[in-house]
């Protein structure tokens, strides 16, 4: 009898979700596969040998990316993400300066409104403002994660017209407005840069 034997790799699909594909660059359903070599036998797997890891297939373009394509925010996530980032800016900047001032919290409302979240009021800041300084940062950070070059500009750019609608900017908000470029993975001097400007503009 005429044995025919292998080698050869075979998939095991692990879970399913939904990812940003780099190659289809958009939102797409993905299956997450651990890849394994085998001895086959009749091309059919019969001793299992060592673990090759796993990967990421996208189930419609059929392309396999590293597991850490996962970590890439989808649309959805991104959607989600930018009202709540702007929201806790928002509330980072206020209370670095005059947290009851009524030109600054309609700047504030302006801003995060602008981002999606329609129901964002005088309420909500008061709420936001007791909330714990790191909770606020990550928000920041999170949004950040997912933004070009120019949309964290932007972002940063709101920010600042929120502290200097009650007056220049003093040093704290400045520390704070800083630090939201920092929790955005902008360089000082980048950030520097956006804060003047903006200023010049405000004149």
């Amino acid at each position: 009898m005429l044995l025919v034997f292998g080698f050869s790799v075979f998939f095991r699909t692990t879970g399913e979700g939904v990812f940003h594909c780099p190659r289809c660059g958009g939102d797409r359903a993905y299956r997450r596969r651990a890849a394994r070599r085998w001895i086959t036998l009749f091309f059919l797997p019969a001793v299992p040998l060592r673990r090759l890891g796993e990967v990421v297939e996208c189930r419609v373009c059929r392309a396999r990316f590293p597991v850490s394509a996962l970590r890439a925010p989808t649309a959805q996530q991104l959607a989600a993400a930018l009202p709540a980032g702007m929201r806790a800016a928002a509330g980072l900047v206020l209370r670095s300066g005059d947290p009851e001032d009524e030109d600054a919290r309609e700047r504030a409302i302006e801003a995060v409104t602008g981002y999606g979240e329609l129901g964002y009021d005088d309420l909500c800041i008061d709420t936001d403002l007791e909330l714990r300084e790191e909770f606020l940062e990550e928000e920041v950070a999170r949004a950040g994660s997912g933004l070009a070059v120019e949309a964290k500009e932007w972002f940063l750019a709101r920010c600042v017209r929120i502290g200097l609608a009650d007056g220049p900017l003093d040093e704290a908000e400045r520390r704070t407005l800083h630090r939201v470029a920092q929790l955005l993975a902008m360089s000082r001097a980048h950030a520097l840069g956006v804060i003047t400007m903006t200023e010049a503009a405000a004149h």
